[in-house]
């Protein structure tokens, strides 16, 4: 969530950025709300010292019998108006957390202005697109190859739920692998989170309450299935305080990932690319204000390495501020080139979230030089989806027979096969 006091003391300037936002957001109701809840606090904490003076009275056994009845009076019109006060207060206290939950980051000033995804900006562009006679689809290559098999998985669940099949399982176990192995070796920490969460894990990365019923829920509890590692990652040190001297903490971790995908109605509605429930490796990190400019740059480059060493094209692109995830302030996406689609297609954001995560989960650092506890940043990316990283390397490494070679980078994981090729389904 947004730094209160930035808003009070700039609200143009934050109303400003915030229109650079796809619709815009403004802060004239939080404002509203939070002048009202500091005099009604205010009018308590006056109250409270009243009642405190009126008890060292009492105390002191030296009054005269009116002065003592009068107190008493004051004392019952005293505990009345703090009674109202307390209803109030409780009420704006709701009122202005619902308001400041609801209000998106502020983009970066290095983000481009813009209204959609068409408005993005390529920045740099990694690899030669290869030259491919009528490519075909992962969907085709996959289902031809016994690696998906999309019948079972709507059989099994429903729409956009998939079976990976004999090397299909495999190549998806050993990118998982390979790209955790990758990120260790760059200094990240390896960690198995749960797949639930509960809801403060939710509404601590900004997924609650913006995005309620986009999330798979359970029945019977408060607990809500991954839609991205960055959840419980984040929270790992939710309501902590870390030492500056231990910072920057650096993650990597595999979890399935959940979604709903609401609103998604005839978007990539074949294919494994976007499904209900899919496989990814996310980085996540916490740092010093000041180094997270620094950090989010070398956090998208450990994710580009991962397309380098499978040989993959792609480019990235900085998103314009009104195509940013709600808890962003500036992301860049890297997409892999789709060779039937004949278009780069997303398979990494790796966003930079400053100080609006940290506010919303309560993690802070404590300095070096004893200073009061501050808020930290964090950052995360994909580094990789995993699945979305199958169905480049089945489009990008086709031959024409309808077989599919394998990276170099994947043959230790694949235990030396290095060619799929077409049979019949078991």
């Amino acid at each position: 969530m947004l730094d209160l006091k930035l808003v009070r003391d700039k609200q143009e300037e934050v109303e400003a950025a915030l229109a650079r936002r796809n619709g815009g957001f403004s802060v004239t109701e939080l404002i509203e709300v939070d002048v009202a809840l500091r005099k009604v606090q205010g009018d308590w904490e006056r109250l409270n010292q009243r009642t405190n003076e009126i008890t060292e009275l009492f105390k002191s056994g030296k009054l005269p019998a009116a002065e003592m009845s009068a107190l008493r009076e004051e004392t019952k019109s005293v505990k009345q108006t703090r009674e109202t006060l307390e209803a109030s207060k409780a009420e704006l206290e709701e009122r202005l957390s619902k308001i400041r939950l609801s209000i998106p980051n502020i983009p970066d000033p290095s983000v481009p202005d813009g209204t959609d995804e068409t408005c993005n900006t390529q920045v740099s562009q990694w690899g030669t697109v290869p030259a491919i006679a009528n490519p075909k689809h992962h969907y085709e290559l996959g289902s031809n190859l016994n690696v998906f098999d999309f019948t079972r998985g709507v059989k099994l669940a429903e729409s956009r739920f998939t079976v990976l099949m004999e090397m299909g399982a495999k190549i998806e176990r050993a990118l998982m692998n390979f790209m955790l192995d990758s990120h260790s070796r760059r200094g990240y920490h390896e960690v198995f989170p749960p797949i639930l969460v509960n809801r403060q894990c939710m509404m601590g990365t900004g997924q609650l309450p913006k995005f309620e019923g986009d999330f798979y829920k359970c029945a019977d509890d408060e607990l809500y299935l991954v839609p991205t590692a960055e959840v419980p990652v984040t929270n790992l040190y939710r309501d902590e305080v870390l030492e500056e001297q231990d910072l920057p903490v650096y993650h990597c971790a595999y979890t399935p990932n959940f979604r709903r995908e609401a609103g998604s109605a005839g978007k990539d509605t074949r294919g494994y690319i976007r499904q209900h429930q899919f496989n990814k490796v996310e980085l996540v990190k916490f740092c010093l204000p000041e180094h997270s400019n620094e950090e989010h740059e070398k956090l998208t480059r450990d994710a580009e390495l991962i397309l380098e060493a499978l040989e993959l094209p792609y480019r990235r692109v900085i998103l314009c501020a009104g195509d940013l995830g709600f808890s962003a302030q500036k992301c860049y996406d890297l997409e892999v080139w789709f060779p039937a689609q004949d278009k780069y297609r997303e398979i990494s954001s790796c966003s930079n979230f400053g100080d609006f995560q940290a506010r919303r989960a309560n993690l802070r650092y404590r300095p070096a030089d004893g200073g009061k506890p501050r808020y930290l940043h964090t950052l995360n990316g994909s580094g990789l989806a995993i699945g979305r990283t199958l169905a480049a390397i089945l489009e990008n490494y086709q031959q024409p027979d309808g077989s599919v070679r394998m990276p170099d980078a994947l043959a230790p994981y694949l235990n030396g096969v290095t060619l799929l090729t077409p049979s019949q389904p078991k």
